[in-house]
């Protein structure tokens, strides 16, 4: 496996390796031994599995709010997707800030999202299957989100037309109009 810090170096980008013959592949798609020889180490508690029948899906920016705030391991299975991760920690460097990965079947890629950061993904090819696991429970009285288009992020979201977004994502408010309960260098965050 190999572990590639991106800009905001605690989004990381992990890549597993696959070995293939005529039948198929095998691929070792996460080892907590391999995570915490590389610093990492999260209490996996739940699996998701989404599927997006079209392309752009847009599926953010959410999180949940402490203390069951969630770091994400994410892998797409079928299709490709935009994935975005911005900094919702009060205090940090990198507040308001973001960053993204093509994360792809075809690339075999995944990306970590620490807790403390919002996080949504668009969908680049139809029918596409993103897989991944989350270190806390989902907690609807802690769910939230925040628009996807938010100035204050800017995000520069591929343009492949109309994006399909859910009601409550379209009704997300603006970064500036909430308390995340993050704070930058508290324990988890």
């Amino acid at each position: 496996m190999i572990f590639r810090p991106l800009a905001i170096p605690e989004v990381i980008e992990i890549r597993p390796s696959r070995i293939a013959d005529d039948r198929g592949f095998f691929s070792e798609t996460y080892s907590r031994e391999k995570f915490a020889e590389a610093g990492l180490r999260h209490d996996w508690v739940q699996d998701n599995h989404s599927h997006s029948a079209l392309a752009g899906v847009l599926r953010g920016l959410h999180y949940q709010e402490p203390p069951f705030a969630q770091d994400k391991l994410v892998r797409v299975v079928r299709g490709s997707i935009f994935d975005v991760a911005a900094d919702i920690r009060e205090g940090s460097p990198s507040f308001g800030k973001w960053v993204s990965l093509i994360v792809s079947a075809a690339e075999w890629n995944q990306i970590l999202v620490p807790k403390g950061f919002a996080h949504g993904f668009l969908t680049l090819e139809p029918d596409t299957e993103v897989v991944y696991k989350v270190s806390s429970h989902f907690r609807a009285s802690h769910d939230r989100n925040i628009r996807f288009d938010d100035p204050d992020f800017g995000i520069e979201w591929p343009a492949i037309g109309e994006f399909i977004l859910s009601e409550r994502d379209r009704r997300a408010p603006a970064l500036a109009a909430v308390e995340s309960g993050f704070w930058y260098g508290e324990t988890g965050n």
